[in-house]
This record gives structure tokens, C-alpha cells and sequence, in this order.
């Protein structure tokens, strides 16, 4: 199964960079890992939030392909503890082709793209930064690998 996150608009603070690209790579160690970047768009002051949720969402669809499996990291979505992701992340390689997370701009998905998801997950019932959450987020997916093949990095 192939895996990627999809982002919308680069990681600005240079220790959440390398963070992310850390995990990125262990990632890759377990499991085909991608990691894409979606340009922030420009002129934005002129766009309504709705608007902006829009042309974000148009952007963010192209980059999905008919088979994927979608999954939106929404506050409104499901928690997991991580030895329930990495049981989750499991059952996701024997029915997922290509899995593919999202994490949306400033103001969340458009309408277009909740629709296109297949599922939505929560970090957690507090709000982080869009750039904490991609350094979280991927932590999360390396911790759940090591879990699933029983090394030690995760204890209970």
C-alpha cells in the first residue's frame, strides 16, 4: 500500500521542517511514504474564508486519484489512541491501494472534499497549528509502524 499526506502549504518554521522530514524518512523504512505540498494560495485577502476553502479544495481533489482512500485529519473526526491507528493503519494495507491524509488550510475543507473523503481522524480535541500537526501527524504514523512490527519505540 502506498501512503502520502497531503498538505496544504509549506512548513514555515524550520525545526518543524526537519522534524517532519525525520519522521518522513523513517516512515519510509516500513512503508512507501509521500509527503506533498500544495502551493498556499496568493492574494487572499480579497477571498471570503469560504472562498478560500474553495479554491484550497479544487486543489487539494486534483491531487486524488478515483481509487484512493481518503482520510481528512479534522477536528471532528474519530481519536484514536496509537495502538488503535497502528490496528487501524493495519486493516488499511489489506483493502487500501493508495491511502492518502489530508491535511486541510487555516479554515478547514471545503464541502467538495469532505465529500470526497472516505473517513476523518483527530489527533486530538485540542486545537494545534497546521504546522504542529503534520510534525504530530507523522510521528503518530511512524510510532503505529513500530507498534505493528512489536519494536520498542512505543511503550504502554
Amino acid at each position: 500500500m502506498k501512503t502520502e499526506l497531503v498538505v496544504v502549504g509549506r512548513t514555515a518554521d524550520k525545526h518543524f521542517d526537519a522534524g517532519i522530514r525525520d519522521y518522513v524518512e523513517r516512515i519510509g523504512h516500513y512503508m512507501p511514504f509521500s509527503f506533498t505540498v500544495i502551493p498556499e494560495l496568493r492574494n487572499t485577502k480579497n477571498l471570503t474564508e469560504e472562498q478560500q476553502k474553495t479554491a484550497e479544495g479544487e486543489l487539494i481533489l486534483k491531487q486524488l486519484q478515483p481509487q484512493d482512500t481518503v482520510v481528512l485529519l479534522d477536528e471532528h473526526g474519530k481519536e484514536l489512541c496509537s495502538v488503535e491507528l497502528a490496528a487501524w493503519l493495519e486493516r488499511k494495507r489489506l483493502t487500501a491501494r493508495r491511502l492518502v491524509f489530508v491535511i486541510g488550510g487555516p479554515y478547514g475543507f471545503s464541502p467538495a472534499v469532505y465529500e470526497r473523503a472516505n473517513e476523518q481522524l483527530s489527533l486530538s480535541r485540542l486545537t494545534f497549528s497546521h504546522q504542529m500537526v503534520r510534525l504530530v501527524f507523522v510521528e503518530q504514523i511512524y510510532r503505529a509502524c513500530t507498534i505493528i512490527k512489536g519494536e520498542p519505540y512505543h511503550h504502554e
